[in-house]
């Protein structure tokens, strides 16, 4: 396995023990969320490389049907790469995102002059409108306590969020940063759609990783939705290093 990915396959067992308990089920561990917010998926236990079979994958999508958890797992393409036709054969469907790293420091994005780009902290008045932002690019809304917990996870130092705002103070995109000793993942970067194609997302990503590099964060990635928006990324410094892969019912 190459050293990168291999750090990145740590980060990922790690960063969602901040929210959620890992059950393990052999080659497999489920985290299973404690307390509102996104529901969490299984992956590869870290470490394993043995064989995935089909009657692991449908033993975790047992549990999660249990849970009333989604039916979800993520992992690595080049570092597992004979899960997915033991999660293919268990009847999920799964879409491949490229996994990017940042090359550099990565380059400064300006956006529109009549936009403010700028990282929001947990007590800041617009931060409710930036948590509210990326549900919004996907036609959905935050629920109810969601702000207090991204609030609770700036204030640990476990989130950092970045924002474009208008002159209104509202955010027209937003996204974060998670932290977990020197290496951070990019996440959630989404757009109003009355906002889109005017490279606000480049440059609360731009945001972002300035931010990462200058709490010390060695290692930045993130996962593309598909090749066209890895382009765009790439004109920050990102480059593709494997694929992400994502099952779901």
């Amino acid at each position: 396995m190459a050293p990168v990915l291999k750090r990145i396959e740590t980060y990922y067992d790690a960063v969602p023990r901040s929210a959620a308990r890992a059950e393990e089920f052999g080659p497999l561990t489920l985290f299973v969320r404690e307390g509102a917010g996104w529901p969490y998926y299984a992956r590869p236990a870290l470490g394993y490389d043995g064989e995935v079979t089909v009657a692991d994958v449908d033993r975790v999508r047992a549990r999660q049907r249990e849970l009333g958890a989604p039916e979800a797992f993520e992992w690595v393409a080049e570092t597992t790469p004979g899960l997915r036709a033991a999660v293919e054969a268990s009847g999920l469907t799964v879409h491949e995102h490229p996994l990017m790293v940042l090359e550099g420091d990565g380059l400064p994005v300006a956006g529109p002059e009549d936009v403010t780009v700028r990282m929001v902290g947990a007590r800041d008045p617009f931060l409710a409108s930036a948590v509210a932002a990326p549900y919004a690019a996907f036609g959905a809304e935050p629920a109810p306590d969601d702000v207090a917990r991204v609030a609770e996870r700036i204030t640990a130092g476990l989130t950092h969020l970045s924002a474009a705002l208008d002159d209104a103070g509202t955010a027209l995109s937003a996204g974060q940063h998670q932290p977990v000793g020197d290496v951070s993942e990019v996440v959630g970067v989404g757009t109003v759609p009355a906002a889109r194609r005017r490279g606000l997302g480049l440059a609360v990503t731009a945001a972002l990783v300035a931010d990462a590099r200058s709490r010390g964060v060695e290692l930045v990635f993130l996962s593309a939705s598909d090749a066209d928006v890895a382009r765009l990324y790439g004109r920050l410094g990102f480059r593709t290093v494997a694929t992400a892969l994502i099952a779901e019912a």
